[in-house]
């Protein structure tokens, strides 16, 4: 089914058109998923521990190609929908030329600096050598990594996401191909776990490149422009919540880590990683819907066409809410079979993981409305708010948790915290949805 940005969108119209970019986060959480398992089984615990401890280090980095993904398709999917088509190529490529050269700085930076990080986040001597081995390799690759992560957003607004889908299934049966071939076959360890992502990178950031570079028949292609900065800061503020919700969630990872190190040790940091492995599975389908109703909330927006606005809208509540029940009734079917599959050869471990999952899957029930309540900002172009939704969720209210909840309910309290982190930010959601209907129509 031929679907374009500006059409009506029924129930069959909207699934067609955002199926392509959940059905891409979901092989990207799986073949990141897939690291995990090989690591955990042809190396060990300890490893697969190594490897989620520094994990978040990346993602802070990395977040670099949520915001010019997310704030760039706001911007150029608005500026489609006012007619220029000519403008919007110009801030397109302009995106991409920002992300390449941001991204090979800060991952030069990021290899200079990561022993120093590493250490005061509070790396054991045993995790210390494998973090880095798969760190230093990962931000090697972060220009691709960015430039992946941007043009999964972009090409829903050239209207092309089932390359965006394509590409990502490229990359991921990449990814787990190397991975077996590294780790298995040459037992290369971490570090074969490190470049299967890395080349998988590769191909899902740079092919895109050259597509682009080509004539197509999507909405967008490179020409020839000049930095205009106006335009670039408006990208950088529109997608200022994605950026914050992956600064933020890094460094609500390590402040887990911290935790977990101190009150349970490796296994907290293990069981914990299971539990965001298989999490970013569930969230692949809000973050994917988030990505691909976006450019739609945002071409209406541009062409004033308030009436479809509001008929996205109230779509999309029907959709997260269902999604959300499903999943936590999900979590407390899997939880057990989830374990096993990860860490099933250490009992004590297997046990540990299970209970955190089970409580980790209630959080599900409320995530996807403040999700898309961020993304909705941001489709409006109002980064401030997006931002500030994202960095409730994301930041103050479960840093605010997992710090406080282990000394009032005991180690207990580090699981719930993502849960009270999503009721806390659920209160706002609704405050700034209610509050902006009446400027931007879409209730």
């Amino acid at each position: 089914m031929a679907v374009q940005l500006s059409d009506h969108f029924t129930y069959r119209k909207l699934f067609a058109f955002v199926l392509p970019p959940i059905a891409m986060m979901i092989l990207t959480s799986v073949y990141t998923m897939v690291d995990g398992l090989f690591v955990s089984h042809y190396v060990g615990k300890l490893a697969f521990a190594a490897v989620n401890f520094v994990f978040p280090v990346i993602i802070l980095m990395a977040g670099l190609g949520s915001m010019f993904g997310s704030g760039g398709t706001a911007l150029v999917a608005k500026t489609l929908g006012q007619g220029a088509e000519k403008r919007a190529k110009r801030y397109f490529t302009q995106i991409i030329i920002l992300a390449t050269v941001l991204g090979t700085i800060m991952g030069a930076v990021g290899c200079i600096w990561l022993p120093e990080i590493c250490r005061a986040l509070g790396a054991t001597p045993e995790l210390l050598p494998d973090a880095l081995t798969y760190g230093r390799i990962l931000l090697a690759f972060l220009p691709c990594c960015i430039l992946q992560w941007t043009f999964q957003s972009l090409l829903i607004a050239a209207e092309k996401p089932k390359l965006a889908f394509w590409l990502s299934v490229a990359g991921g049966a990449t990814n787990i191909v190397l991975d077996a071939v590294f780790m298995a076959v040459y037992g290369w360890g971490v570090a074969g776990a490190a470049w299967a992502t890395g080349v998988s990178q590769v191909v899902a950031g740079l092919v895109p490149v050259v597509y682009f570079l080509l004539p197509n028949k999507s909405l967008l292609r490179f020409r020839r422009t000049r930095f205009q900065p106006r335009p670039m800061l408006q990208v950088c503020t529109n997608g200022a919540s994605e950026l914050v919700s992956s600064i933020s969630g890094a460094f609500i990872g390590m402040l887990y880590n911290y935790q977990l190190i101190r009150y349970y040790g490796e296994d907290g940091v293990a069981a914990y990683g299971v539990v965001m492995y298989v999490a970013f599975f569930f969230i692949a389908l809000f973050i994917g819907y988030d990505m691909g109703s976006t450019p739609l909330l945002a071409y209406h927006h541009g062409a004033e066409n308030h009436a479809e606005l509001k008929n996205l809208f109230r779509k999309s509540i029907s959709f997260v809410g269902t999604v959300g029940f499903t999943l936590a009734l999900a979590a407390v079917i899997f939880a057990h079979p989830i374990a096993a599959l990860f860490v099933g050869y250490d009992e004590s471990l297997t046990r540990l993981t299970e209970h955190a999952f089970l409580v980790y899957g209630l959080s599900f029930l409320l995530m996807g409305y403040n999700i898309f309540a961020s993304g909705l900002f941001t489709a409006m172009n109002n980064g401030i708010i997006s931002a500030g939704i994202s960095l409730l969720r994301t930041f103050v209210f479960q840093a605010a948790a997992v710090l406080s909840l282990p000394l009032l309910c005991g180690t207990e309290g580090i699981w719930w915290a993502v849960s009270v982190a999503e009721v806390g930010t659920l209160a706002f959601s609704v405050y700034f949805v209610l509050a902006y209907r009446k400027q931007y129509h879409y209730l």
